[in-house]
């Protein structure tokens, strides 16, 4: 799901000359687009390379399906609008309509805390005698993270696959929220996988029985689901990474709220039929209503509603939600002015995607992304470097945070990973993990003022408001003192660091997270380059670490060495 993987500057697309209008373009018009973007994603621009889109409309001259490419690598079969697709993250949408709707039935309301529909043993996070909503969850400000930290997958390759409701149960229980409950947007699967369990709860049956009965019965949606018929498996594209490679499926028995729904184009235009108001539907109430909360996001000119998210530019709103799993990518979308809407499905994932693509055909004025330019990295100064440090905002409740270690320089945006920034001029640098740059605003002495970010055809100035956090700087150690450091140290119920050294070099690794090299700044202090954390040892007077202390968002939690 677009939230499982991938770093997000900003979401808006750039500007064309284009007018606005309903989806002018002609299907051999949306079929080159196609093409060239397969030719974009595909090894050497070789468009036989590559695997395929589909894209479906429905405005007011009817409903269309365009498509090109294939349902696997050698399979002679063409894609159509009845090809099944993970759908991912646009399953949230689902799970927050069943929310709306619930709410019209009477059956729950959006400030009910998630509480009151989880067993008694769990111990929900709160934070200044507030507690956790259902709309909290709906919105993204529950407080929650991207994902639960004692989620560590037995196969990298369908990673939610095993995570079970005890261990979900255990992480609530446990959790400690890091900032005030509806204070602050922050994308979490982990909150949509809640949700959609909390209401399967409630109405007393399995979340795809939900998601079928209330919403794919009444509006005939007869090829979305979760455990695939042999009809409907047998219409099933197969997913394909970045390379072409064909990749597993995607389960989620536990948080499927978040992302486990399989669907057709023809279905998912369905689905916009109603919300578009083409098709009579007793829905209608809750597609409405899940409008009408809206909250902002700290990105310009994007709020977030309950599962929509909502862009406001050139006098329109674009309501659209995206996805993407291990193989596929999916982007849903309407224009309530137009009352047009669009639904593009791949079964490959591309550092290009297609979210371009939906919003191009909603609105011409959002301009399609072409291929990235190729970029040569040059050295720079590191004294120009240090000058370059600071933070920036580009927006109300988001900030860049550019920091230096040595002679790289990284980047930082609000609720997102660190990245390193790589230099094309002495003020011009770019990302190698997303296609985006940044360019600083300098003068012949002292820090730089500005930095404008160049992503997706949109150019965003952010003032300098500070100084980054310190540089940090590495000293050599004796090795011989990892051997006191190596060790497990639970810091929360099913949230523990795992220290490891291998020859010289020390590592941690977090339940559910990446292994991360440590690097010392002192004896018992280290740092990590790839986030902004810290880790000091407690140790005894042999040396041999009691326990730990991470430093990170401005809390420090302590886990004893586990025997």
């Amino acid at each position: 799901m677009k939230g499982f993987a991938g770093l997000v500057l900003a979401l808006a697309s750039g500007v064309s000359a284009q007018s606005q209008n309903s989806v002018s373009l002609s299907s051999a018009d949306i079929r080159k687009i196609l093409i060239e973007r397969l030719a974009q994603v595909g090894q050497n621009d070789d468009a036989h390379r590559s695997i395929g889109i589909v894209v479906g409309i429905i405005d007011p001259d009817g409903r269309r399906i365009v498509s090109y490419g294939a349902p696997d690598r050698g399979d002679s079969r063409p894609l159509n609008g009845d090809t099944i697709f993970e759908i991912g993250s646009v399953t949230k949408v689902f799970t927050s309509l069943l929310l709306a709707d619930m709410v019209q039935r009477g059956e729950v309301a959006l400030t009910d805390p998630v509480s009151k529909y989880l067993t008694p043993e769990v111990k929900m996070p709160e934070r200044g005698g507030r507690t956790i909503t259902l709309q909290d969850l709906a919105t993204h400000t529950s407080g929650l993270p991207r994902l639960p930290g004692n989620m560590l997958p037995k196969n990298a390759a369908n990673p939610y696959a095993d995570y079970t409701v005890t261990q979900l149960y255990e992480f609530l229980s446990a959790y400690s929220l890091p900032r005030d409950i509806g204070s602050q947007y922050e994308y979490s699967n982990l909150g949509g996988g809640l949700l959609g369990h909390v209401l399967a709860r409630r109405a007393g049956m399995d979340y795809e029985t939900l998601v079928r009965s209330r919403i794919c019965g009444p509006l005939q949606m007869t090829s979305t689901a979760i455990v695939l018929s042999p009809e409907l498996k047998a219409r099933l594209a197969v997913g394909h990474d970045a390379a072409l490679n064909p990749v597993a499926n995607w389960d989620l028995p536990t948080l499927a709220g978040a992302g486990a729904l399989r669907s057709s184009t023809n279905d998912l235009l369905s689905f916009l039929a109603a919300n578009l108001g083409y098709t009579p539907s007793p829905l209608a109430p809750a597609m409405a209503a899940m409008l009408n909360l809206r909250r902002p996001t700290g990105t310009p000119n994007l709020e977030i509603a309950l599962g929509w998210h909502v862009f406001t530019r050139f006098g329109n709103d674009i309501i659209w939600h995206n996805g993407g799993t291990g193989g596929y990518l999916s982007f849903i979308g309407y224009n309530p002015k137009t009352r047009a809407g669009v639904v593009v499905l791949s079964n490959e994932q591309s550092r290009i995607g297609i979210d371009d693509i939906g919003y191009h055909l909603l609105d011409a004025r959002y301009e399609l992304i072409g291929p990235p330019k190729r970029r040569t990295e040059i050295s720079v100064d590191p004294k120009l470097l240090e000058r370059l440090t600071g933070r920036y905002e580009l927006a109300p409740s988001f900030v860049l945070t550019v920091t230096r270690q040595d002679t790289h320089l990284f980047a930082q945006a609000t609720g997102q990973g660190l990245a390193e920034i790589f230099p094309e001029t002495p003020k011009d640098f770019f990302y190698k993990i997303v296609d985006a740059q940044i360019t600083f605003d300098t003068a012949e002495q002292g820090p730089a003022t500005a930095l404008t970010l160049h992503q997706n055809g949109r150019d965003i100035p952010g003032k300098r408001i500070g100084d980054a956090p310190p540089e940090r700087h590495e000293v050599a150690v004796d090795p011989k003192l990892f051997d006191g450091y190596v060790g497990r140290y639970p810091l929360a119920s099913g949230f523990e660091l795992t220290i490891t050294r291998e020859a010289d070099r020390l590592f941690v690794q977090a339940t559910g997270q990446p292994k991360f090299e440590l690097f010392a700044e002192t004896s018992t202090k280290f740092f990590l380059k790839a986030v902004d954390a810290q880790i000091t040892f407690v140790t005894d007077a042999q040396g041999k670490a009691s326990s730990v202390v991470l430093h990170q968002n401005g809390r420090d939690l302590t886990g004893p060495r586990a025997q």
